[in-house]
């Protein structure tokens, strides 16, 4: 068994943390480029307490706030070419996670000047320059991986870089979350609990990402039903923050599977968010799943009776299914059977057939 845990990121957690823990940007150089989508950070606050924080500093910094869900190629060469214009020393990423992979991506081609989108997908070798998250979802986990998704429309598809970014500090606020959206804060929750169900299934899961995976399930189980409450208090905001983090720490030792690789061709063709999409797929991936004492361990820790009761709840949050025809199942079965990437990350081996009955009695 492979027990290797790695996680260089430093992680801060509480109300007013960036401030009360400013000072630690002020090594990491004398101009910043802020990388947002174009209004959530404002309204919700983080994006202010950045530039009061680097003001305070006497740190100049710059701002890209147009990146878009699901950020694409052409976005990262944008902000990259604005980090190289102003010769920005380390980049902050404020928001989701589509602010926290461009970020990402962007800071691997600032560090290099003469990589291109290209090197992206093939060069894993190059390095970043240094990276700050300041999540204001709870979801995505980028905040503690080394993952970058992007959108390549090329591909058609989303796909991660191959260099391996993880933020040197995450800063975690809860009270940026309690004003969220309730449709965002469903399919962001629901991106987290498909990373803890899809890294404790992993073929590449060990002891100490699976008492993580537990923990977090077990966290997850404790604050499921905020997810559609209209209003949240800071503690169940933190607790969701928490959740989604330790998610983050799981996928970046194990990685995910089936749900994340199927489901982006539903984000891509279908314009179904990233969450939900996974979420769709996940009672007949559990289904499909082998491995049942694990099975069952999930259902426990998010405290359902059985796997129907798991798929109604799901059912619940998302309302009326998706419609595919046999034409668009066999193309997305095609293309998943090709994403070695994803399929390693199973534990058993997976067919073209097996992938095309999720997509089938799911859709």
């Amino acid at each position: 068994m492979n027990n290797t845990f790695y996680m260089p990121t430093k992680i801060i957690l509480g109300e007013n943390c960036l401030n009360d823990n400013k000072n630690l940007l002020e090594p990491l150089g004398n101009k910043a480029l802020l990388v947002t989508g174009k209004h959530s950070s404002r309204i919700n606050g983080s994006l202010n307490d950045v530039e009061k924080a680097l003001k305070d500093l006497n740190i100049e910094y710059y701002l890209y706030n147009e990146v878009e869900e699901n950020p694409s190629l052409d976005t990262i060469n944008k902000i990259s070419t604005l980090g190289k214009l102003k010769n920005v020393d380390f980049v902050i990423g404020i928001g989701g996670g589509s602010p926290l992979d461009a970020s990402k991506a962007a800071a691997v081609l600032i560090n290099n000047v003469d990589a291109t989108i290209t090197d992206l997908a093939n060069t894993p070798s190059l390095s970043a320059i240094p990276v700050i998250a300041i999540p204001t979802t709870a979801g995505t986990g980028s905040e503690t991986t080394p993952y970058s998704i992007v959108t390549d429309h090329n591909l058609r598809t989303k796909r991660g870089i191959c260099q391996k970014v993880f933020p040197i500090i995450s800063f975690l606020d809860p009270s940026y979350l309690i004003n969220i959206p309730i449709s965002i804060r469903v399919n962001t929750g629901i991106d987290a609990l498909s990373h803890l169900i899809e890294g404790y299934l992993s073929s590449n899961a060990n002891i100490l990402s699976d008492s993580l995976a537990e923990k977090g399930l077990e966290y997850f189980g404790d604050c499921i039903y905020y997810l559609q409450t209209e209003k949240l208090s800071l503690n169940q905001c933190e607790k969701l923050l928490v959740a989604s983090t330790i998610a983050g720490m799981v996928i970046s030792q194990a990685g995910t599977s089936l749900p994340h690789g199927m489901g982006y061709a539903l984000t891509y063709y279908k314009n179904i968010p990233h969450g939900k999409a996974n979420g769709l797929l996940l009672k007949e991936y559990l289904n499909f799943c082998n491995d049942k004492i694990k099975v069952n361990k999930i259902l426990s820790l998010l405290k359902f009776n059985n796997l129907d009761d798991f798929g109604t709840f799901l059912e619940g949050l998302f309302g009326e299914k998706i419609s595919l025809s046999e034409k668009e199942i066999i193309e997305y079965s095609d293309f998943m059977a090709n994403n070695t990437s994803k399929l390693k990350n199973h534990p058993t081996k997976v067919t073209v057939e097996d992938i095309a009955t999720i997509y089938k009695s799911t859709l």
